[in-house]
Order: C-alpha cells, then structure tokens, then sequence
C-alpha cells in the first residue's frame, strides 16, 4: 500500500534572506568595482606611457614672434607720454620700482616725461633716454649721459606669432600673466568647483551619464571640467561616446597627479579654441584678448574676460563679429554667474552688460598684415632652410610700420567699395543691354616703400585675406603707363653725354622738357620687319607735343616715338637696372606691355625718388634668438642707376601729371603734399607715385586678366589718395618737403604756350627744370612763335606761322661703337630717316579752347599688330 508522505516547508528568515542580498549585492558590486579598477588600470598604465611621450614634448610649439620696426621719436612730433608708455607695455616694458624688472625692459614716467631703460633683451643698445613733453609734442629728447639726441627710437611691437603647421595661432602666457578677473570668468561659467575637486565632478557626471544614456543630446558634455577640456584637446579626438568619455577621465586623473591647478589653468588658457580670424584659428586668451580687442591679455577688463570666456562654449555660433547680439546674451550669462559665485558684484555686473563690445576691425588684415608676414616667412625658409625655426622661439624683426599697415587696411576698405560701385553699375548698364555676364570683383595690392632705405612700410596683397591669400602684391601683372617715366628718364640720360635727338619738328637737340615729339597714328618698324602699331586712348591725338605734355597726358605714340629717337635697348637697359628685368627691347615696352610686380616697382621708382641711386625693397632685418642674441642681420642692396640731375629732372615731369595730368583726381581728392607720380591703364589699373619720404604703388585688376575697364586715375587713384592723406596726418611722415633740384639742374619760368622764357607779357606761366645749359633763352615775346593776341588766338584770326613738317620714322639703327652714357645706357641711336607724317586729328574750337584730356590706354593696339617681344 503506497502511503503518501506531505513535507511542510521551511519557515524562511527574513533577516537572513536581507542579509544574504546584501552578501551577494556587496560582492556584485565588489567584483564590479575590481573589474573596474582593473579596467581603470589598464588604461591608466597604458596611457600614461601616452601621456609621458607627449608631455616630453613642448605642449606648445615655441613659434616665431613678428616684430614691427622700431617707431623713431622726434622734437617736435605730437605725441604723449602716455601714449608712449602704453606702446611700451605692449612691448613688455614694466614699470620701474614696481616688482621684478622685465628683461626687455623698464620705464618711469614723471609730471611732463618719461624715462626708457632698455634691459639686456632689448632690440637695442642699452643706452636709455628721457623724454619731455610741452603741451602734447616732444620738446627734447636727452641720452642718458646727458646728451641732446635728435631722435630715438622705441622698442619695437609684436606683430603676431607665426602660426603652427596646423595654421594655429597663440600669444603664450603664464598662470601669473592670467588677470584675475579672467579666471573667475572661466571658471563660474564652465567649472566652479574647479579649484576644490581633483579632475572630476562626480555630480555632473552622474547627470551627463543619465542623459546620455536617455540618449538627451542637449545635455551631451556638459560635465566636463577643465582638466577634462584639456585631456580632450591635447590627446583624445573630439567624437563624443562614453569611451572617449572613460578615456578622457583617466587622463584628467593623471594631469591632475602632474600638475597644480595653476600649471593646468595655464595649460588651458593657451589651448583653449576661441574663434576663428581669416584662416587662422585663435588658440588661448592671449591671442584672443589681441584678436578681439588688441589689447595684451593682462589688460582685459571685466566685460572684455566675460566676452572670451562666454565664447568658449561655441566660438563659431558666438562668434561676435557675425552675431553680436548672441555675443552680448552670452557674456552676459557669464556676468550673472559671476555674480552667483560671489566673484562680482550685481553692480559690477550691470556695469559690464551696459558696456559695449568694442571690438577691433575683424579683418586679420587691419592689425597683423597677414600678406607681409607670409612673405618674411618665406624668407626666413630661404635663409635659415626649412621650418625647423619656427620651433625656437625666434624674434624675427621686420621693417613693417603698423600705423602705415593700418592706414593702408582702411585705404583699402575704403576705395575698394567705390571701384566695386562702378563695376556693378557697368554691369548693370550691360544686362539693360541683354549681356548677362558673372559680375567680377577686382583685386588689389598696395606697396608702400621708404623711398631712402627701400624699407617696406606696410604691404596689402589682397582685398580680404580671409578669402584668398594669394598676394597680388609679388604678383606679375603688365606695368601699364607707370613705366612710361623710365623712357623720359633714358632721354635725359642722353643730355649728359651731350648727345642730341631729332624731334618730331626736324631739328635736332639736346633732350629736353621742351622736346617736341609726334603723337600721331604711326606704324613702328623694329626687330627687321616687324610692325607695332598702338593707339592712344579714343583714338585722339594731339599731333606736334613736347615732351612734357605727352607724359602729362601719358601719350602713346608720342612716348614710343621717344623711345625709337632714344633706342629701345636703352630704355630696356635702365629697366633691368632698376630692377623691372621683364622688358624686351620693343616698342610695346615703351608704354608698359611687360610686366612686374607692385613691390618690383615700387623698388624701381626708387630710382626717382632716391637720387638716381636704386636700393631693393626688404622686410627682413633681424634674426635674434629669444635671449635677444643677435643671429643674423639684413642690409639691403642698393647701386646707383641715374645720374641725381636725371632723377630729379624725370620728377619734375611726374610732377606735372599729378599736379594737372592723369593724376590730378587725387588733388581733388583732398591730396595736397608735394609729390610725383604716374597713372597705369592696362587690363589693370595702376598708380605710382612718391613724396620726399614715402612711395605708395596701387594696383586694381581681375584674377582672370579680364580687363578692368577703369582707367587708373578712377580706380587705383582713390586708394592711392586716401592711403597717403592717412600717411601725412602721421608725425613720423608729416614732415614731406618740395624736391630740391641738385647741383647742375636750374628751373626757369616758362610761358605756358611757347615754353620760352616767360616776361610781363606771358602771364601763364609754369616752372620747368632744366639740365643747366639746355634751358631755353629767349622770351616768349621775342620768340619766333605766333604772335597773335589773345582774342585772335581765341577765335583762330589772324595768321599763325605753320609749324615743321612733322615726321613718321623707322627706327634708327644702334650705334655699334657709341660709349656708356652711365649704367642703363649702353649705344645711341643715329638720325632717323624722315617719312610722311599721317593727318592728324584736329579738336574743335572747344577743344583747341579748354583742351581735352586725354586718358592712358597703355597697352592697346591695333589687334592686327600685337607686340612681338624678343
């Protein structure tokens, strides 16, 4: 018989089942934890070895400082001692007495003084002076032993930082060269607890972990500390998953175990991404606080740290150049938290949020004259070979003047919107026309020289470097008319040597201003058989010219009929000379068919301005080491090319075009120091010219070499004025002066009419310079020209003598055996042959009344008769 048996089960202890949890709860946590410790560990060990390498390394890369040339200080200039005292500060002077002396150097500064001691890192010798000022202008400069000196120059100003490989850009600064303020900034809005906890913020991350696993990207990151921030940045890519995450907080811990919290602030203050300046991304508050606000990082104040430290979060969307507005919100974020960390004040706070942005111009252009310095570090890999010096710390000084940089960026900003008006209402007259062409805005370059120590004073190679910094400035482009000065220049040359040209007139004589030449249609035979045959602009022509007039009004034909009379070797000879190695022996050459670039002749049109003497455009002129030793220097190269009385005389033609020529535009444009120059039409635009102190090259045109269609009066004539009325109004280049003819050139007053000597009875009347013998001696009453009075002149009565048959010439043979006239002059030309002279255009009663004035169309030609250079 089965029997069934029932068992009751076990009473269960509640106490023991907690406990038993609890056992098996603790011992899943604890192997958890091994397992994470373990994990933990391992990484740890195994990116420490990463962390080692890479800490054995400069975290940064000491790069290359720019300096700007030293500003030279005069009796007399307008200036203040604290004007002075801030672009000392921005050198790295400290002020005297006032802790550790800087090794640049110091200063004190007294009721109406200041006293510079430069220190052993200084640019210069450690030879210091004494200032004093009456009334805002330097009253006397004294040396320290006492001696009155008639100039000194300051320290000169950082530029920029060359940037890395990467094309970043930082100024590096210490934890103690960190204001306060920006500290407390940084760290209410991104990590308050900073100096309390030890790398982490367990809080935040437990709440970044929670959303991140809620997959709530609004919240992705936001509990990262700024140890965190820097592993992120120097080890780890910037995709966010919690691997990275886990990565990023193992080397926080090992940061955090290696340095103080100071040395890692510091570490972030020169890391940190703050924006984005033309290509250049902005590395660190000390390239902000100058990229922002041109102002050394030790100098920013309140609403000035809270803006930086507002665009860490994201610099592209708070950019405040783009959104200022977003900027504002976000700054003042940052003031209120301020406020909630008790670091400032509610008073303080509405103080700053009423202040406004105050930023620097946001080009890279203004401040750092980007094309300049790619061109210098370009140099300093041809000099020094490779890029290995950009690791050094080198300081590298420059011939760069940053108030002339600066003006030249306005000159720019300003005319280039006047030249992009008239490209878009040409364009717009087209398309009423039914042409519907892609609108093409110009290029430009500005070239500005110190025309007595080839010194480049400030370089623009583009009209925004952010988007394109290809440099048209050391870009080849046809010279157009602004090469026509050389070919007077070789006339002149002539007149040394004694040697005499046939004018257009039939007589044969000494070069001069008064030389009558023949600027009518005319077929140029050269090379053999070769045919050239240019055309003024409009096709106008003024007939019988003399040589001053066909440079005034940039004629054509007249200046190549110059040019044959001279000989086309000659002219292309002092070319080279002066540096323009392009031209070829051609009768296109003549009117600037070949081609430069605005540095190339800017360093030519030394030759006018220097006294004949040629002297090479240089940016480089130190090399030093970051001690300040001295590792190379630069001098320029100079070689006399023009006898002084040639240069001089040359001017005085250039003068003329500016003062009532091609170039008067810039007179009316406010323009109204003494000067010399020369307008270039070609597919481009150009404007050359000079004062006693300064050369300003302007050149405007397409990247495609489509033409321009502006003559370069109306577009490079306006930068070049408003270039130059900036430059005058500074103290270092206000002192221009008239040019002084040298010994051997006289000037006489001249009837406007004849050019014979003028009297009481040619009251229009001009100054002419002449090589001393060659001048003119009769009056303009006793001439043999027409004598007709003023009403019969007016209205073409009476009888009016009939001038020389002019003359149309093939081109004289080279003398073989003619000796040197000087360095650019190698033979000279025989007589011409004699042929008929086409009719030439007449002007109306009009036009023979007020004249009519003539454009220069330089490069354009018959199209069945191209220029055939050799």
């Amino acid at each position: 018989m089965a029997v069934k048996i029932k068992f009751a089960p076990p009473k269960l202890d509640k106490a023991h089942l907690r406990r038993n949890i609890l056992l098996i709860g603790g011992a899943v946590i604890v192997g958890c934890f091994a397992i994470f410790a373990c994990i933990f560990g391992f990484y740890y060990h195994k990116y420490r070895h990463i962390v080692d390498d890479r800490l054995a390394k400069p975290l940064f890369e000491n790069t290359a400082k720019v300096y700007a040339a030293p500003q030279e200080l005069r009796p007399g200039q307008k200036f203040t001692a604290d004007a002075i005292a801030q672009q000392l500060r921005n050198a790295g002077y400290s002020i005297s007495g006032h802790g550790i002396t800087a090794p640049i150097g110091s200063f004190s500064e007294g009721a109406d003084s200041i006293t510079i001691h430069p220190g052993p890192q200084s640019y210069h010798a450690p030879d210091g002076a004494t200032i004093t000022f009456n009334r805002g202008v330097i009253n006397q400069i004294t040396g320290d032993n006492g001696q009155q000196l008639e100039a000194y120059e300051l320290e000169p100003t950082l530029i920029t930082d060359l940037s890395d490989q990467n094309r970043a850009k930082r100024r590096l600064v210490t934890y103690d060269q960190i204001p306060k303020v920006v500290v407390q900034a940084v760290t209410s809005i991104e990590d308050r607890r900073y100096f309390q906890h030890g790398g982490v913020d367990y809080y935040s991350m437990i709440g970044w972990a929670w959303h991140d696993l809620r997959g709530d990207r609004r919240y992705a990151g936001g509990a990262s500390t700024l140890t965190m921030q820097l592993a992120k940045e120097f080890f780890l890519t910037p995709e966010r998953t919690f691997h990275r995450k886990f990565l990023q907080v193992v080397i926080t811990f090992q940061l955090e175990h290696r340095f103080s919290k100071q040395k890692i602030f510091e570490l972030y203050a020169n890391e940190v991404p703050l924006g984005q300046r033309g290509s250049f991304s902005i590395n660190g508050f000390g390239e902000a606080a100058q990229a922002y606000f041109g102002e050394d990082e030790r100098q920013l104040t309140l609403p000035q740290a809270a803006l930086l430290a507002g665009l860490i979060q994201s610099p592209s969307r708070l950019n405040p150049y783009r959104h200022p507005q977003r900027a504002i919100q976000r700054r003042n974020t940052v003031l209120d938290a301020m406020v909630e960390t008790g670091d400032i004040t509610k008073q303080q706070a509405e103080a700053a949020k009423a202040a406004p942005l105050d930023l620097v111009p946001g080009a890279v252009d203004t401040g750092e004259a980007p094309y300049f310095v790619d061109l210098v570090r370009e140099q300093l890999a041809s000099r020094l070979g490779g890029d290995d010096y950009n690791t050094e710390g080198l300081r590298i000084y420059t011939s760069l003047d940053p108030d002339l940089q600066r003006a030249a960026s306005d000159a720019i900003g300003e005319g280039i919107k006047t030249v992009d008006a008239l490209v878009e209402r040409r364009h717009a007259r087209l398309v009423k026309r039914g042409i519907n062409t892609p609108i093409v805005y110009p290029q430009v370059a500005l070239v500005a020289l110190n025309p007595h120590t080839g010194q480049v004073l400030a370089l623009v190679g583009g009209r925004n470097y952010g988007d394109s910094q290809f440099d048209h400035a050391v870009s080849h482009r046809p010279t157009g008319s602004i090469f026509k000065p050389f070919v007077y220049a070789a006339a002149f040359n002539t007149s040394l040597a004694g040697a005499q040209l046939t004018g257009a007139d039939g007589s044969s004589a000494i070069f001069t201003q008064n030389t009558i030449l023949n600027d009518e249609p005319t077929t140029f035979t050269f090379a053999g058989n070769q045919t050239y045959t240019p055309r003024n602009f409009e096709n106008e022509y003024r007939g019988q010219v003399t040589a001053r007039t066909a440079l005034q009004w940039s004629l054509n034909n007249a200046t190549i009929s110059l040019a044959e009379m001279v000989g086309y070797n000659n002219v292309a000879a002092l070319a080279h000379d002066a540096g323009i190695v392009s031209v070829r022996p051609t009768p296109a050459m003549a009117i600037g068919a070949y081609d430069a670039t605005p540095l190339e002749m800017a360093g030519a049109y030394t030759v006018f301005a220097n006294d004949g003497v040629k002297i090479d455009p240089w940016m480089l002129a130190s090399v030093r080491a970051t001690n300040g030793d001295v590792m190379n220097d630069y001098t320029p190269d100079s070689k006399p090319v023009l006898d002084p009385r040639v240069a001089y005389l040359t001017t005085v033609l250039m003068e003329n075009v500016i003062n009532a020529g091609t170039g008067a535009n810039v007179r009316g444009l406010g323009f109204t120091a003494p000067a010399a120059a020369k307008t270039g039409t070609s597919h481009d635009a150009w404007f050359a010219g000079f004062t006693s102190n300064l050369i300003c090259v302007v050149w405007v045109g397409n990247d495609d070499y489509s033409d321009i269609k502006m003559e370069g009066d109306r577009a490079a004539g306006p930068i070049w004025a408003a270039f130059m009325k900036r430059a005058v109004a500074l103290p270092q280049y206000s002192d221009t002066k008239d040019f002084v003819p040298p010994s051997g050139v006289v000037q006489i007053q001249l009837d406007k009419q004849t050019s014979l000597i003028a009297d009481a009875s040619c009251p229009q009347d001009y100054y002419g310079a002449f090589l001393d013998g060659t001048q003119p001696t009769e009056t303009c009453d006793h001439s043999n020209g027409d004598q007709r009075n003023l009403f019969q002149k007016l209205f073409g009565l009476g009888e009016k003598p009939s001038p020389s048959a002019p003359n149309t010439r093939t081109p004289a043979a080279i003398a073989p055996n003619q000796p040197p006239l000087n360095n650019a002059i190698q033979a000279q030309q025989q007589n011409p042959a004699v042929q008929p002279q086409p009719e030439k255009k007449k002007h109306g009663f009009w036009g023979r009344l007020f004249g009519k004035k003539d454009k220069d169309n330089d490069s354009q030609q018959n199209p069945q008769q191209p220029p055939n250079p050799q």
